[in-house]
């Protein structure tokens, strides 16, 4: 599926909006895009948690990991799911909280210029050709839209928080996804 973006919104993509975002700084240009992975509860996959988290509405009492985490407030862009569908939360025009503490090329809080896409994932367990094929469509539709995100400026979080984050991990497979968008 070819993706667009018009305004903020990826055409194509559910909408499922977070409270988890605010305006990015006055005269802020989008230049990155960090790949994450999430998934609720860790390992499982194909639920409706990860919604559920950026949307401050996690079922405490569905997983004992869940009262570990059910007090932070973050969010991403975009959810690419295990079989390739994707959900939006935030504008790509505003400021998920995705990055947290986070440099790049030695400039601190990425969300202030970045999108964030989470994929659900492991660090260790292989993504699907589905989320490949979609993570691609995605970023060729935003560098598209936020030329300034070149293929240089797209990065693991584990690249810009080392000493907190992993993510999107060794299973995730770098060469083949920048084959893609070449």
């Amino acid at each position: 599926m070819a993706f667009q973006v018009v305004s903020g919104r990826v055409s194509g993509a559910t909408w499922c909006p977070s409270p988890n975002f605010n305006a990015r700084p006055v005269g802020e240009v989008i230049s990155l895009l960090v790949v994450h992975n999430i998934s609720l509860p860790p390992g499982q996959f194909l639920n409706s948690y990860v919604e559920a988290f950026f949307q401050n509405r996690l079922p405490v009492d569905d997983h004992d990991y869940f009262k570990e985490i059910h007090d932070l407030r973050v969010s991403a862009h975009l959810f690419v799911d295990r079989k390739g569908g994707v959900t939006q939360f935030v504008n790509l025009n505003d400021r998920a909280w995705h990055a947290g503490v986070s440099c790049f090329e030695g400039r601190e809080q990425c969300n202030d210029f970045s999108i964030g896409i989470e994929l659900e994932g492991t660090d260790e367990i292989p993504y699907t050709d589905a989320q490949y094929q979609a993570l691609k469509q995605l970023t060729l539709a935003i560098q598209s839209e936020y030329p300034r995100i070149t293929s240089e400026r797209i990065t693991g979080h584990s690249d810009i928080a080392p000493q907190r984050k992993t993510d999107p991990g060794p299973a995730f497979d770098w060469e083949h996804y920048r084959r893609l968008i070449s």
